[in-house]
């Protein structure tokens, strides 16, 4: 049963992003009325690479989205990575059984509107404008039973979803507030008229210098460019809060100093620049927590949910919104407030624990030491040029292996994440 025009449902999502929008369409097609509450209007935009590995094309495909090139999305191969030479390395995605063998491009102003129309053609109600600032609580069991928008507007519900950002002002008002112990990354972006809008492949600077290559300072951080197949190509670059210069650093300059030192037939200087330079937070390894307590789930960047190995937030978001809703209409047909419906919505954490929590761990391992720009070039020098070891990183970087059928590296990286303790 889809929601009428009411401020009452079963259950309210806070946030039209890929994955409160993703949750949305995934209760709707349970049978679940959704109201999706959007702070701002489609559409708008948000700061991100735009580049989606085969782990979110797969998202994409669960949720029935056509990713195909004739539904305007742009295909990738594969990803070409810069660091330790001159030249780069190419590898392709890998070919396996739970992952298709590509990812996409489209920009997130698309994307975003795309997903939220999704859920409202899957019978969400989608209110735009409406700009959540605090939980509405039983006063007895201290349970969330609704939202409160900025103007003063309420909308009840007796399950809440926050995807409402990395800031979630509705999870802080329900007392949750970040763990300071899991990392925490700053990305910027900006767009640039280039030849290199063609590119089938997504393209990673491990290394950033402020001056000429390997006869000048290595910076923190790592950079990227993603062809949109436009004419324009996104470029940013992102730094872990483990790197000494986090909070000191001055994000824009230090994307200037990067790309002045690419070639000029490229494209990357400020005549060429299309928008401004726009930066975002990125809330990694699980640092808000718990995912469920008193009726309210979290579902992407409002949980921490970024992988600390490759700053990817969309696919985790997409595939939490999916164990959320599974949870939800679990509930549902227990009878929300029983014991019973209380165990299938504790599940949504558990799960959660489960599948990510050992590989989010070890993520927090890698970006400590990858904070330090001195391992990051002894890892280059050394560890790129072995094609083979490459392939591993890849895997483990970008989380694409096979749980079943496997070769050696999947089954080494499946092992490791089992034996870690969850994050």
């Amino acid at each position: 049963m889809a929601a009428t025009g009411g401020t009452e449902a079963d259950v309210i999502v806070v946030g039209a992003g890929p994955g409160g929008s993703s949750t949305a369409a995934n209760l709707a097609r349970r049978g679940l009325s959704v109201l999706l509450l959007e702070k701002s209007h489609f559409p708008r935009e948000k700061v991100c690479g735009d580049g989606l590995t085969p782990r979110a094309t797969r998202a994409l495909t669960r949720l029935g989205i056509d990713t195909s090139e004739e539904a305007g999305w742009i295909h990738n191969k594969g990803l070409r990575i810069y660091g330790g030479r001159t030249e780069p390395f190419v590898l392709d995605w890998p070919d396996l059984t739970d992952f298709p063998p590509y990812g996409v491009v489209r920009q997130r102003a698309d994307f975003d509107d795309m997903l939220a129309q999704h859920a409202v053609a899957h019978g969400a109600e989608l209110v735009q404008g409406a700009n959540v600032n605090e939980a509405i609580t039983d006063d007895r069991s201290g349970r969330i039973v609704g939202v409160r928008t900025k103007d003063g507007v309420s909308y009840r519900a007796p399950l809440v979803v926050a995807a409402d950002g990395n800031s979630s002002r509705l999870a802080i008002s329900m007392g949750l507030g970040k763990r300071d112990d899991r990392p925490m990354g700053v990305a910027v972006r900006t767009y640039y008229k280039s030849p290199r809008t063609n590119d089938n492949y997504l393209e990673s600077w491990l290394e950033l210098w402020d001056g000429e290559p390997h006869k000048s300072t290595l910076m923190p951080g790592y950079g990227w460019v993603f062809g949109m197949g436009d004419g324009t190509s996104n470029v940013g670059l992102g730094v872990l809060n483990t790197s000494k210069g986090f909070g000191k650093t001055d994000y824009r300059a230090l994307l200037k100093r990067w790309l002045d030192n690419t070639p000029q037939e490229w494209g990357f200087r400020d005549e060429n620049m299309v928008g401004k330079v726009q930066g975002a937070a990125l809330p990694m390894a699980f640092n808000r927590k718990p995912h469920y307590g008193r009726g309210l789930l979290l579902v992407g960047d409002s949980g921490g949910m970024v992988n600390p190995f490759n700053g990817e937030g969309i696919a985790y978001a997409m595939e939490a919104a999916e164990a959320a809703a599974d949870a939800m209409a679990e509930a549902h047909a227990r009878g929300i407030g029983t014991a019973s419906a209380e165990r299938a919505l504790q599940g949504y954490p558990a799960r959660l624990s489960a599948e990510l929590g050992g590989y989010y761990r070890l993520g927090t391992i890698f970006v400590k030491l990858i904070g330090d720009p001195r391992i990051m070039h002894l890892c280059t020098t050394y560890g790129l040029p072995r094609k083979t070891l490459m392939r591993f990183v890849m895997k483990l970087l970008a989380n694409l292996t096979d749980k079943r059928d496997g070769d050696a590296m999947d089954r080494i990286i499946n092992a490791l994440c089992k034996v870690a303790p969850s994050a």
